[in-house]
């Protein structure tokens, strides 16, 4: 008996779908791709509950006939090309015909096209693979898709999309990837009936500033090199600009967004010794290549690319950022040409006076205070032996390494602590109240304990203070919050403004006054007590960035990051010299807290040597 059989279209439709179509991000870069590759030069992105519900992209590019309209829908049907050799010379972003089949597979979708050279335009609605209806409408030349319902037909799909939050920020996502790539076409994203960005026909440089906002513009130099092999440009970041942590690095090739850690290398291989080891620097770059060099067809979402010359592009990428770093003065260079420049005196030894006018001082070299003086009073230092005395140090030192044991307890002068070493039968005295508190090298606060010697750090042990505080404040208890005499304009990039919005609550209960704008812009009010000599803009630029890395919908982990983001950016810095009273009020504050040992990110903050440690090392 046969058992091998042909799939339903339908079927085959929605298994490739789990490839193509992942997400309703998936979605918008589909249809968006295919507006741009139809000439559009205006693009409107609607969404609705985060692509749940209603995702709408509508264009004014050349539009489909009804037979086209009709033929787009079925599997690799496509207009990009017509034969196996074309996949070596691509100038569009589709070419497999596997989009629209399926996410017709999925969603239920409805579609209106016209072409110019037709009154009347096409509406046809399909569900789940299946034809539902089409007839004639009346509608503007160009296309206009709505999918909606995404996975009705496939429930455990949907089950496993996340929340409205990350979905949303995947949509942003992939829309300032397109968006990045065509200046000239003009887009809007908008989410639950609210405009979220409009971004005008520009120039790339402008494109880039409208979608990140106006600080960038600051941070870049320009890039473009052209050779046999490749055209490359676009914008590099300062040094400056360098983070630990950013998201605005973009590679496209032949205006495709890509993938490729190997080139990604190349950018921070140029910028070797210039910042810190593990800091990351925004980029722009833009590679245009033979498209017959190049593989775009061994991914499903074309974002993975080989080159036939990727050695030799490393190399021009890397010449390429140099040159751009020493010609905006970024790398210092040493600079022969004196021609036309002010003459500089060399320093001259001799004294600039003569004559008995100059001043003289006159130094008695033969003073020497270790010298008995009969006059002074003063005694005669004796003599010491240095190489005896070392002598002895090195003989004690022997002695404690012939036994293993007791060099281990030697060199584990600092245990970690514990509640108990802490906490057990001191919990009313921890420190000794009489005595003073020393500062160890601008970092360290040591104490008299009644166990020992107790050593505070003190950056960690405000931190915790501060973090304690900001957390009750999120709970309720009142804040105190410093009125801007000019409130400042605070410009973020798509996603991180819909960020904020989604921490104005949280903003307010840290003492921030923040008004949303719109169009990625906030107005900055007010800011909490305590943030004098900071940068509010950086401060809410790194509560943004901590709060990326948290899960959407989890309120409790997003007050942590911010409270500790905050409370890391105010609190006192190692170095820091502290009076008496400054060290005790940050102790007795340190102390008033439930949790004292160990700081909000998990580090250290009390360690004890104790009595019988310290017996032990000069016994």
């Amino acid at each position: 008996m046969d058992i091998i059989h042909l799939l339903p279209d339908s079927v085959a439709n929605q298994i490739a779908a789990g490839e193509v179509i992942q997400r309703p991000a998936s979605v918008i870069k589909e249809l968006m791709e295919n507006a741009v590759d139809a000439g559009a030069m205006n693009v409107d992105v609607l969404v609705v509950d985060a692509g749940r519900t209603s995702i709408q992209v509508i264009d004014d590019g050349k539009g489909m006939s009804e037979t086209d309209a009709r033929l787009a829908f079925e599997r690799h049907a496509t207009s990009k090309i017509l034969k196996a050799d074309d996949l070596f010379s691509l100038h569009t972003m589709g070419f497999r015909g596997e989009a629209l089949p399926s996410i017709a597979a999925v969603a239920q979708v409805r579609l209106l096209t016209r072409t110019i050279d037709h009154e009347l335009g096409t509406e046809l609605s399909i569900e789940g693979s299946r034809v539902v209806s089409q007839e004639p409408c009346s509608c503007p030349v160009g296309a206009n898709f709505e999918v909606r319902n995404l996975f009705f037909n496939v429930p455990a799909r949907r089950k496993f999309l996340k929340s409205n939050q990350t979905e949303l920020n995947n949509i942003i996502q992939e829309f300032e990837r397109i968006v990045l790539v065509n200046p000239s076409v003009s887009f809007t994203l908008s989410h639950n009936g609210v405009l979220v960005t409009k971004l005008p026909t520009s120039s790339l440089r402008q494109r880039i500033t409208n979608v990140f906002g106006k600080r960038i513009n600051e941070q870049l130099l320009s890039v473009d090199v052209e050779t046999s092999l490749v055209h490359l440009y676009g914008y590099v970041g300062k040094p400056d600009s360098a983070r630990k942590k950013t998201s605005y690095q973009y590679l496209f090739v032949n205006g495709r967004y890509m993938r490729h850690p190997y080139f990604h290398k190349a950018v921070m291989e140029a910028y070797e010794q210039l910042i810190p080891a593990g800091d990351q620097i925004p980029y722009f770059l833009y590679f245009q290549v033979n498209p017959a060099c190049i593989d775009v067809n061994i991914h499903p979402t074309k974002t993975e690319i080989k080159f036939e010359n990727e050695a030799a592009i490393w190399q021009i990428v890397i010449a390429a950022i140099r040159e751009a770093l020493g010609r905006f003065n970024a790398v210092p260079t040493i600079d022969f040409d004196v021609e036309g420049r002010p003459e500089i005196p060399a320093f001259d030894r001799q004294p600039a006076f003569s004559g008995t006018s100059a001043p003289r001082v006159e130094v008695d070299t033969s003073f020497n205070p270790f010298t008995r003086n009969a006059e002074s009073g003063s005694y005669n230092r004796a003599p010491v032996d240095w190489d005896k005395l070392y002598a002895g140090v090195s003989k004690a030192g022997q002695g404690v390494g012939q036994d293993a044991e007791e060099a281990d307890e030697f060199l584990k002068v600092a245990p970690q602590p514990s509640h108990q070493d802490l906490y057990e039968g001191q919990i009313d005295q921890k420190i000794e109240t009489s005595g003073e508190y020393f500062q160890l090298k601008g970092q360290y606060i040591l104490a008299s304990a009644v166990s020992g010697i107790m050593v505070i750090e003190q950056h960690r042990a405000h931190m915790r203070v501060l973090y304690d505080r900001y957390r009750s404040q999120m709970e309720g208890k009142p804040v105190s919050c410093q009125g801007l005499l000019f409130p400042e304009v605070l410009q973020f990039s798509i996603a991180d403004a819909m960020l904020l919005e989604e921490m104005t609550d949280e903003l307010h209960a840290l003492g921030f006054d923040v008004t949303p704008l719109g169009q990625g812009s906030f107005s900055l009010n007010g800011v909490p007590m305590g943030l004098d000599g900071l940068d509010p803009r950086q401060v809410l630029s790194n509560m943004v960035e901590s709060a990326k890395e948290t899960p959407s919908g989890i309120e409790n982990e997003i007050q942590h990051r911010l409270a500790l983001t905050l409370a890391r950016s105010t609190s006192i810095p190692v170095g820091q010299v502290l009076s008496q009273q400054e060290m005790s009020d940050l102790l007795q504050s340190l102390f008033a807290c439930q949790e004292s040992v160990y700081g909000p990110d998990g580090k250290t903050i009390i360690a004890v040597l104790k009595q019988d440690v310290l017996d032990k090392l000069f016994s």
